[in-house]
């Protein structure tokens, strides 16, 4: 019996999926520190929006990484393995 990994590997990824992962990657940690940032006050979301902060980021870095094109794939020189 032979088990298949739930996670593609790199080698199995075509090249444009790990460039785009790359670029999400890239502006998930820029939104980290210049993206949106929690609010304050009576109408803040408290402990609970900044728990969950990170996964409005994740969901903010992939819509820019599918509508952008910043060219990471390229700047490495093609060698992206």
């Amino acid at each position: 019996m032979k088990i298949e990994p739930i996670i593609s590997t790199q080698a199995d990824t075509p090249r444009a999926v790990v460039e785009s992962k790359l670029e999400q990657a890239f502006l998930e940690e820029m939104l980290k520190y210049c993206g949106p940032s929690a609010l304050e006050g009576e109408f803040s979301g408290g402990a609970g929006e900044d728990q969950f902060n990170s996964f409005l980021n994740r969901e903010y870095a992939a819509s820019l990484a599918g509508r952008l094109d910043l060219g990471l794939g390229r700047q490495t020189g093609g060698t992206l393995s």
